[in-house]
C-alpha cells in the first residue's frame, strides 16, 4: 500500500484542548456524593460573598476563560451559566459542583486546584449567574443542605423509544467518541502498516502486571480488528440517543437527516471492514481506511471543523 489513512477524530488533545487549564466537563455528569439527601437551602438564598467570587473570578480569567468563554458562555467547554447549565444540574447538591471542580478539572490537569480555590471558583460561577452574594463565604461548613433550583431541561426530550438505549447518556460525544470510535479505528487503520497476522506477540511488561498489556496478548492480530470493527458497528448507534450533548453544551442533532447518514456510513464503513478482516484480506484496508476516514472527515466538516482545523470548538454540532 502507498499510502497511509488517518482519522483524525480525537485531535481535540491538540489545539482544541490545547488549554491547560479548562474546566470542560462542569456542564454535565456529576460525582456522586453521600450526606446530603436534604437541600432545604437553594443556591439563590445569598450563599456566598461577593469577595470569595471575586477571588474566584481571578482564578476563571487565569485558567478557565479560554475554554468556557469570558463570560461563562461556552467555546470547547460548555457553558457555566443559563438554562442548559442549570437543567442539567438540576436538583443536585453544590457540593458536587465543588467536588466535581476539584477533582477532575481542570481538563488536562486534575487535582490541581484546592478545594478553597475550587470553592471559589463556584461561587463567581454563581455570581455570573445572577444569583444574589451574602455576607458569610460559601464553605465547607455551610455546604450541607445548599443545592441547585429543580428545573426542566432546556432542550428536547431524553432516550425515548426507537433510539439505541433506554439508559441516558452518561457522557458527551466528544467522551464517547474518544471511548470507543477513536481507538477502534485506529486499530483498523494499523492495518495499513502491515499485516496483523506477521506482527510479534506483545508481552506483558514483567516488572508489573499491567491488565491492557496483558488484555493485549489475549486477542492479538486480526482478532483485535475484527473486534475494533465490531465495536465502530454496534455502537455507533449511541450517537444517535437523543438527550446527549456535544462538548460545548449544545444537543448533539440527531433528528438531522445528514447527521444520520453519517452514522449510516460510519456502520457501513465498519462492516466493510469486518469483512475484509474476516477474510484476513490485508490489500483491502487501503480502501477500508479510506472509507472510514471519508465517514468520520464529512462529519467533522459539517459539524466539528466549522471555525477552521479541528475547529474552535463554538460551531460544533451547530
Amino acid at each position: 500500500m502507498n499510502r497511509i489513512v488517518r482519522w483524525t477524530l480525537d485531535r481535540w488533545s491538540g489545539r482544541a484542548l490545547g488549554v491547560a487549564w479548562c474546566i470542560c466537563g462542569l456542564a454535565a455528569g456529576a460525582l456522586s456524593i453521600g450526606g446530603y439527601a436534604q437541600q432545604p437551602r437553594s443556591i439563590a438564598d445569598s450563599v456566598y460573598s461577593a469577595e470569595q467570587a471575586v477571588r474566584g473570578q481571578q482564578i476563571y480569567r487565569a485558567q478557565c476563560a479560554d475554554c468556557h468563554g469570558g463570560a461563562m458562555e461556552g467555546a470547547v467547554g460548555p457553558p457555566l451559566v443559563g438554562e442548559n447549565f442549570l437543567s442539567n444540574w438540576s436538583g443536585r447538591p453544590l457540593a458536587e459542583l465543588i467536588e466535581k471542580t476539584r477533582l477532575t478539572m481542570p481538563f488536562q490537569t486534575p487535582m490541581t486546584l484546592s478545594q478553597q480555590e475550587s470553592t471559589d471558583l463556584v461561587a463567581y460561577m454563581l455570581q455570573a449567574g445572577e444569583f444574589p452574594a451574602g455576607q458569610a463565604e460559601l464553605s465547607d461548613a455551610t455546604l450541607p443542605g445548599i443545592g441547585f433550583p429543580v428545573v426542566a431541561a432546556a432542550d428536547g426530550p431524553g432516550p425515548t423509544a426507537g433510539t439505541a438505549s433506554f439508559v441516558p447518556p452518561e457522557g458527551n460525544l466528544a467522551e464517547l467518541m474518544r471511548a470507543i470510535q477513536f481507538p477502534n479505528a485506529n486499530v483498523i487503520f494499523n492495518v495499513q502498516l502491515g499485516d496483523p497476522a506477521t506482527r510479534p506477540p506483545r508481552e506483558p511488561s514483567p516488572l508489573s502486571f499491567d491488565y491492557v498489556e496483558w488484555g493485549a496478548t489475549i486477542y492479538p492480530g486480526w482478532l483485535a480488528v475484527d473486534q475494533a470493527a465490531v465495536a465502530i458497528v454496534e455502537t455507533a448507534p449511541l450517537l444517535l440517543v437523543s438527550g446527549r450533548r456535544c462538548q460545548n453544551g449544545r444537543p448533539v442533532p440527531v433528528d438531522r437527516a445528514d447527521w444520520q447518514q453519517y452514522v449510516d456510513d460510519m456502520v457501513e464503513a465498519a462492516r466493510f471492514a469486518r469483512r475484509a478482516s474476516q477474510a484476513r484480506d490485508h490489500e483491502a484496508f487501503d480502501e477500508v481506511s479510506t472509507r472510514l476516514n471519508a465517514s468520520c472527515a464529512n462529519c467533522h466538516m459539517a459539524y466539528r471543523d466549522g471555525d477552521g482545523p479541528e475547529g474552535g470548538g463554538t460551531a460544533r454540532c451547530q
